[in-house]
Parts: structure tokens; sequence; C-alpha cells
């Protein structure tokens, strides 16, 4: 088989195991990236996977180069990289990318754990910075004002207790039933002409 074919076989499987999958997302026909690890875990990083023109007879080109992976060290990404170049020589000339992600996920922890985590403060903290802390049990909500008006209507209302009377949103039913009366009779009157 042509490379081409190799390489379209392989695009078709990609597409067929990973539709619905979150973590993987197609750049084009021959790009790839693979996110490892859930979107808030500090450990998780992603990989990007190019095929060359001759792919799967020469090895695929594997970056972490995306702005996802701006948090891991330089040596923890070479690495990584280093791991997964040892795997694309033991697959070379077959289909391989499915294999390097699924080395990737099940190798996670024994890439990350020199990786220290780090700790992200949130904006609201960076903000917060700037302004005397208050405890919470100090800070009150406050509630919504009323005009006089406003509250003399909702009292009007409502009975002593808040609530509103049992068939205040009810519908006059006199006066439907006498509507509906009224106009069954005229059908009725229309039927006998």
């Amino acid at each position: 088989m042509a490379a081409n074919e190799d390489q379209e076989m392989e695009l078709e499987a990609l597409r067929s195991i990973y539709e619905g999958d979150l973590c993987f997302r197609e750049l084009s026909p021959v790009s790839f990236q693979y996110r490892i690890g859930e979107s808030g875990d500090p450990k998780a990083f992603l990989i990007e996977v190019s095929w060359p023109e001759t792919y799967p007879q020469t090895a695929p080109v594997i970056s972490m180069d995306a702005f996802f992976n701006n948090t891991i060290s330089s040596a923890i990404k070479q690495s990584i990289l280093d791991k997964l170049m040892v795997e694309v020589e033991a697959n070379l000339g077959t289909a391989m990318t499915y294999t390097l992600f699924e080395y990737a996920k099940d190798n996670k922890e024994l890439f990350m754990e020199n990786q220290p985590v780090n700790t992200v403060t949130s904006v609201s903290n960076s903000i917060a910075i700037g302004t005397p802390d208050v405890p919470a049990s100090k800070k009150k909500d406050k509630k919504e004002q009323l005009s006089k008006t406003q509250k003399r209507k909702l009292a009007d209302k409502t009975d002593n207790k808040g609530e509103l009377p049992r068939g205040w949103n009810w519908v006059d039913v006199i006066k439907h039933v006498s509507i509906f009366k009224l106009s069954f009779l005229n059908v009725k009157k229309i039927c006998k002409k």
C-alpha cells in the first residue's frame, strides 16, 4: 500500500475511535492533538502529532509546544518526547498515532512524576489583593429595596404570613362559562340553518 492509502485508513480509524472524545482534536487531515488528563488536572498535557508525506514509513513529528503545556518544565517535556520517540522507533512502518496517544495516557503518572504541582490563584484573588480582607461573616448581603408603594401593593396582595391568598390567579369561572355558552349557542343556531 502507498503511504497516502495508509494515512487515509489511519485517519478514518482515528475519526471513528475518537468520535465524541473531547480530548482529541483533528487540526488537519495530517495533524492531531490529544489532551492527556482532565482539563482541570495540573499534570495534564497536550501532545500534537503531525504526519510527514512518507508516514508511516518515517516517524511522525511529535510536539509539545502548545500553549496548554506552558506550565510544564522543558526538562519534563523533553523526557516525554524522548519516551514517545522510543515508542515511535518500535512501531515504525505501522499506523502508530493511536498507539502513541494510548501509551501517553497509560504512562501519564510516570511522565509527570517530577513535575511540581503549581497552584494557580484565581482572578478574583488577584483582584482582592488591593482591598482589605473582610471575613465572610462580617459581610452582609443587601436585600432588595422596595419603595413605599411597592410595599403597600405587596401587603395588599398577601395575607399576614406574606403568602398570596388562595385562588389569586384563578380565571373568573362565571365569565368564562358565559362566554363559552354564548359561543356554543351561536354555533348551534348556525348549524340549524
